[in-house]
């Protein structure tokens, strides 16, 4: 026996068979493109049933396309993304009103014909061939859910989107075949529910529920008669009927939807005249799409998510399959940001540093132990406008970030002084350390083939200030900055170590390439590095030498509530504990007395280090408590601005080191970020004073401004050099950083300037 479908009629194949043996096929097409009468009937005649069968018998629906929201570790909401606003809702959840408006307006036989219309399509085909034209579609609304789905399907992509909607005859048959299944298969209520869900009505909104949203701020439940009558008449012409931008036409089409509805007897007469007196009154939600909506300055750390999605092998094999998953949406991203870190690190950064400033800081905050990123912030605001931008200064190139990082200064040295420490060096190790020296002579590399100093042009250096002059040992020369101190250690043990030890700490240059093996690198930190390589890193020191890989997100849900795989943290000893104990005592001094002064926590064991680049065109501090690790960086995005005679949060500074500015940046973001927080002690360790160290020229004055590397002013002696003289290749001079070459005009860039910064 025939298969009857659920609504009573012919079953599917029935009806194909009927259909294309009497060429209504021709008719049906015609009602909804443009084509002469003749011409249709005549292509109609030639197809066969087998040609219809030919085609797929299942529709294969995709997904909707919802918006995700990206929450903070509280469940908050940071901010939400979508390639298309739509929130998908049962029909149950559609006001009554709704419901009845879009059948009554798009295919008032609805509930009456299967898939196809017949009295529609010949109505349609009179109509059509007296005007000589396409007056009027036959389209049921089955088939335009159809169509829809084929829309949905082609994504973003122009060329699918044009062939989903290219009026021919091989696309009208197909969307025939396939609304007859789904007739079969879904049933009216259902085929409803979706079509409500998947249609466009304007202004960025895709589905009842985002429309609702957008027109009148409430939910689809929610809707009035007269809104209903309004929202279903946007459909046809989502252009030409926009409340927004044209209230009057609108008017007009709700109140044909209106006396369209009452024909119907879906409700009186004297209702819909009633509801076509009432004013359109549009409370308008603005579309908040993607991170620059998110709240608390965290649009950064919102596109640092997005990109890990998209670049991580967890969410797919493939970037199109990765983007394919995100621009789907519908998921729920729990991601590792504390509410309370970010909005004391954004705090913070208003405080000293303002958007429109000539040069701009960059805040992370990174858990160690867990490697989580806890907040992420910066003083020019992620966005399109004047002293906006959308490079992330907190992350390496690849991930949204400048195209080099920025050079870190004498933030380096830790690294540097924890792996001359895990090779047996002890912390009191003692160099003479002359206020100017040459680089070595030669210094060890990995490949056994040594870095050479030019004997005609020696690579030169010298400390920030005349009184600094040694011998000292490893506690004081880390307090006071000392350049000469650190290069001699450098020169004792060679590179190979320090090149190991980033390596375990994941420090590389921001562009992601491995730091060079050149002198000025691996101790001054002359090439860039990202604020949250660097914050990383130092949480190693805080986890007693474990290192963990930086993680953004905790969990995902999609739609269904099923769970998607996250990228995990990756934890590795770096160092011994008791390496990591020593480096966390010599950088307690910076803190307590040395440069970072300024930066100290008076609550809790902390320690940290400063750093300032030649010239002054960066300055750094980078430091930390057991729980909670934070790197500052302050400076300019193209390397252009020198912090001289600058004014910067409307304080003028004379001259800008890392204690000074971004220090005080460090100090007050931690502080609120550990509210309410206890900061479990360091392990310490007694690194006592070595004998015959010389004293500074003025004991009253150690660790003030005039006596340390990052704080002090040259008095009267030319600017210093992180090594080399002042002259380029050109004149005679040496390249004191020979292997790096970074372009000028570039984030992170020399800008032409020498020696290369």
């Amino acid at each position: 026996m025939a298969k009857k479908r659920s609504g009573g009629g012919l079953t599917g194949s029935q009806q194909a068979a009927k259909f294309l043996g009497v060429s209504v096929l021709a008719g049906a097409v015609l009602a909804g493109i443009a084509l002469p009468a003749a011409g249709a009937l005549g292509l109609a005649a030639k197809g066969t049933v087998e040609g219809f069968d030919e085609i797929p018998a299942n529709l294969k629906t995709p997904p909707l396309s919802q918006r995700t929201t990206v929450l903070d570790s509280k469940g908050g909401t940071i901010a939400q993304v979508y390639s298309r606003d739509r929130t998908v809702v049962p029909l149950a959840d559609i006001s009554p009103y709704m419901q009845k408006a879009i059948v009554a307006i798009e295919d008032s036989r609805f509930y009456e014909h299967g898939a196809i219309d017949l009295k529609g399509v010949l109505r349609a085909m009179n109509k059509n061939a007296t005007s000589g034209g396409v007056a009027q579609g036959a389209s049921t609304l089955t088939q335009q859910y159809v169509k829809n789905v084929f829309v949905e399907e082609a994504g973003d992509d122009p060329d699918k989107v044009a062939e989903a909607t290219q009026q021919t005859i091989g696309r009208k048959v197909k969307e025939l075949k396939y609304a007859i299944q789904v007739e079969e298969e879904l049933g009216k209520k259902k085929i409803l529910e979706n079509y409500l869900n998947i249609t466009f009505f304007g202004q960025q909104a895709y589905g009842i529920e985002a429309a609702a949203k957008r027109y009148f701020s409430k939910s689809a439940k929610d809707l009035t008669l007269d809104e209903s009558a309004m929202l279903a008449g946007i459909v046809q012409s989502p252009s030409r009927y926009d409340p927004v931008n044209d209230a009057q036409e609108s008017k007009k089409r709700r109140n044909t939807v209106l006396q369209r509805m009452a024909d119907m007897k879906d409700i009186s007469q004297a209702e819909a005249d009633k509801a076509k007196q009432a004013p359109i009154k549009l409370q308008v939600s603005k579309p908040k799409n993607g991170c620059i909506t998110a709240v608390d300055g965290a649009g950064f750390f919102c596109d640092y998510v997005r990109e890990v999605f998209l670049s991580d092998p967890v969410f797919g094999k493939t970037k199109e399959e990765r983007a394919k998953l995100w621009n789907q949406g519908g998921l729920t991203v729990q991601t590792t940001l504390d509410p309370q870190a970010q909005k004391s690190t954004q705090e913070s950064i208003k405080s000293h540093v303002y958007q429109k400033d000539s040069v701009a800081t960059a805040v992370t905050l990174v858990q160690p132990g867990s490697g989580k990123i806890l907040a992420m912030g910066q003083s020019k605001p992620y966005g399109f406008g004047d002293n906006e931008t959308q490079i992330n200064f907190s992350v390496n190139r690849q991930m949204g970030g400048s195209n080099y990082g920025f050079p870190v200064g004498s933030t380096f040295k830790p690294f540097l002084a924890a792996a001359a420490i895990e090779g047996g060096k002890p912390p009191t190790q003692q160099y003479p350390s002359p206020y100017e020296m040459d680089y070595p002579a030669s210094v060890q590399t990995c490949s056994g083939k040594p870095w050479v100093n030019d004997p005609k042009h020696p690579a030169h250096l010298e400390n920030e200030n005349e009184s600094e002059v040694g011998p000292f040992a490893l506690k004081d020369a880390m307090a006071k900055s000392v350049n000469t101190y650190f290069v001699q250690m450098l020169g004792d043990i060679g590179m190979c170590p320090v090149s190991q030890m980033t390596d375990k700490l994941n420090v590389r240059q921001g562009n992601g390439e491995k730091l060079p093996l050149v002198p000025s690198a691996l101790t001054l930190g002359s090439t860039g590095i990202s604020p949250l390589t660097m914050a990383s890193a130092y949480a190693a020191f805080a986890n007693r030498g474990t290192y963990c890989s930086p993680i953004a997100i905790e969990s995902i849900k999609k739609a269904d509530g099923s769970s998607v795989p996250v990228p995990k943290t990756a934890c590795s000893q770096a160092m011994s504990q008791s390496t990591a104990d020593s480096v966390n005592t010599l950088l307690r001094g910076v803190v307590d007395s040395g440069t970072g002064s300024e930066a100290g926590l008076k609550d809790r064991d902390n320690a940290g280090k400063t750093g300032t680049t030649d010239a002054r065109k960066n300055a750094w501090f980078v430091g930390y408590t057991s729980n909670l690790s934070a790197a500052v960086w302050v400076g300019s995005p193209s390397q252009r601005v020198e912090m001289n005679n600058i004014t910067i949060g409307g304080q003028f500074q004379e001259q800008v080191y890392g204690g000074q500015v971004p220090g005080p940046i460090w100090r007050d973001a931690m502080t609120g970020a550990l509210q309410g927080q206890s900061s479990p002690p360091f392990v310490s360790v007694n690194i006592p004073d070595a004998g015959g160290q010389k004293p500074p020229a003025d004991p009253a004055t150690a660790g003030a401004p005039g006596n340390t590397t990052d704080k002090g002013k040259n008095k009267g002696k030319h600017k210093p050099k992180p090594g080399g003289d002042n002259k380029p290749p050109s004149q005679g001079g040496n390249d004191p950083f020979p292997g790096i070459s970074l372009p000028p005009g570039v984030v992170g860039g020399d800008n032409g300037a020498w020696p290369p910064r």
